[in-house]
């Protein structure tokens, strides 16, 4: 089933919503329909934006909004149409389950936008553009829950950085999205949210923790959105829902008003249809924040722009590493692997060089003894909670001493947590402020780990390394995920990470590549994506959530 994808038809189904779906042909694609200036003058259909919200990408849309066929008003309906239609159960499917909480003031913020388009002021590429937020992320207008009924009432005094800079840049929030509670888990299911599915099979997870963003994305409840990633919690997500994401370089971007579980770990990033909407996302919200110290090692190092690496020849001369130690040869395994072969050989017909590396025991070693979680959760949380002008039940912050903030210590006491994740938080009680030799040692493994994985890159002249970005497919909902264990080369050294479609199982379930390079070589990682996606076309759209009418 890999490939371009066959055009595809549907059968008519009645929605709970009263709304049909008809049968359709194949929605048209960005590179089809993406250059503005190519459409007409008039104004589009109401089943023309019901067809583009499904599959078109940013950069599709933005030409459309330039060219006066559609307005920012138009589309942000035409995503809550499908927040509508799929949401909750429909015909025979359970529903997707996305979204947490939709955004009051969606189509209020989006005529705004129209309004100073039609007087000339134009903020940038995303004015106008419908967005998604992982529920992890600040908003000054909405709660930030972290998924869990405990803080389903937390209130910040302002947005996350990256929030602030999306609507500096003219974004339009429709919805904040479901995730793994805490991002403590990869199957997204919460106490608040309930769990997340798969729009490419809703009886599969979507992937997480970020996983309401990317089937939200797959589904069409909005254009692009943002997640967060301690250790694959972009990409795993992205992989399972055929879209592209991106981990950034550690200190690429701020994470200033994301809810922790990391500090060392942490880092908040874009899941779109596209390689080129990766590269908008970045162009709007990369770059130093004086609220989070780390991104100083930014300054200077983030280009005019992340779209001049887009090119379509980006392949040719690329040195690139086949990680084979990730490479899996058991039976859930192999159809993952045979798609990342068969990108390796694509990429190779593109002009790359690849290098089948020998397998990396004493990296490995080290990324896998670098796990910080557990060690800086509680810590990290705890000054989260803390900041200044946070609004929240003074019934929860008295649960435990002291009296006068939210900890830790009262969100496991309440017990309002959805039951897996609370034996994690339990565990992780007291583990920030007890003997921290062992931390210290995971950290000295951590250097030791980025120190393997420059040499491994030199030694082989590499621009990248390539794998799987999952080793499994997705999962059935209330199974574990398994095959998860290539988050941890980028996430434990603080490397970028790219993931982008590779096609689909014989179950029909995407699958992703990933594409790992030094740090800040975003640009290069951008380039190799874009080429191989555009050579390849993997990316159709999910059956289950097609156009409504």
């Amino acid at each position: 089933m890999a490939g371009r994808g066959p055009r595809w038809h549907i059968r008519s189904a009645v929605l709970a919503a009263g709304l049909v779906v008809l049968a359709t042909a194949a929605v048209p694609t960005s590179a089809a329909a993406g250059n503005g200036a190519a459409l007409a003058d008039n104004r589009a259909t109401p089943g023309e934006i019901a067809r583009w919200v499904v599959d078109m990408d940013v950069t599709g849309l933005r030409g459309l909004v330039k060219s006066g066929r559609v307005t920012s008003v138009q589309l942000v309906k035409a995503y809550q149409a499908r927040i509508d239609a799929y949401e909750r159960a429909y015909a025979d499917q359970p529903g997707i389950n996305a979204v947490i909480r939709r955004n009051p003031s969606a189509i209020a913020d989006a005529a705004r936008l129209d309004t100073e388009r039609r007087r000339g002021h134009l903020r940038g590429p995303l004015h106008g553009i419908p967005i998604l937020l992982k529920d992890n992320y600040d908003t000054r207008d909405m709660p930030t829950s972290n998924g869990s009924l405990a803080l389903r009432h937390w209130r910040t005094a302002d947005d996350a950085e990256q929030v602030e800079r999306l609507r500096r840049a003219g974004a339009v929030v429709v919805a904040k999205t479901n995730l793994h509670e805490f991002a403590s888990g990869i199957e997204t299911i919460s106490s608040l949210g309930g769990q997340t599915r798969n729009p490419y099979d809703q009886t599969r997870n979507p992937g997480g923790s970020s996983g309401g963003t990317a089937a939200g994305i797959a589904a069409g409840f909005g254009a692009v959105g943002l997640g967060s990633d301690t250790c694959g919690s972009i990409r795993n997500p992205a992989a399972h829902n055929s879209l592209t994401g991106l981990r950034p370089t550690q200190g690429l971007s701020s994470r200033d008003g994301i809810a922790p579980i990391s500090n060392t770990q942490d880092v908040g990033g874009p899941i779109a249809r596209s390689v080129s909407d990766i590269a908008l996302v970045l162009d709007a919200t990369a770059g130093y924040d004086p609220d989070d110290p780390d991104t100083r090692v930014s300054i200077g190092r983030i280009p005019r722009t992340y779209t001049a690496a887009l090119s379509d020849t980006a392949l040719h001369g690329a040195r690139i590493g086949v990680f084979s130690d990730y490479l899996g040869t058991s039976p859930p395994t192999q159809a993952t692997t045979a798609l990342v072969r068969a990108a390796v050989k694509d990429m190779a017909s593109h002009g790359a060089t690849v290098v089948e590396l020998p397998a990396q025991p004493a990296l490995l070693s080290a990324v896998d003894a670098s796990y910080l979680i557990n060690d800086e959760f509680e810590r990290d949380l705890n000054r989260y909670l803390a900041a200044a002008g946070s609004r929240f039940p003074r019934s929860l912050a008295r649960l435990e001493p002291p009296a006068d903030i939210v900890t830790l210590a009262d969100i496991v006491t309440s017990g309002q947590v959805t039951p897996t994740v609370l034996v994690r938080l339990k565990d992780r009680l007291g583990r920030s402020t007890g003997p921290q030799d062992a931390y210290h040692q995971r950290l000295a493994r951590r250097a030791e780990a980025q120190r393997l994985l420059w040499t491994l890159l030199a030694d082989h002249d590499l621009d990248a390394l390539v794998y799987p970005t999952v080793q499994h497919q997705a999962a059935p909902v209330g199974q574990p995920q398994e095959g998860n264990r290539s988050c941890a080369l980028a996430a434990n050294t603080g490397f970028p990470a790219l993931t982008v479609p590779a096609g689909f199982t014989p179950d029909g379930m995407p699958v992703g590549v990933e594409l790992l390079g030094r740090p800040f070589s975003e640009p290069t990682l951008l380039g190799f994506g874009f080429d191989y996606e555009q050579a390849s076309r993997h990316r159709r759209p999910p059956v289950s959530t097609p156009p409504l009418s």
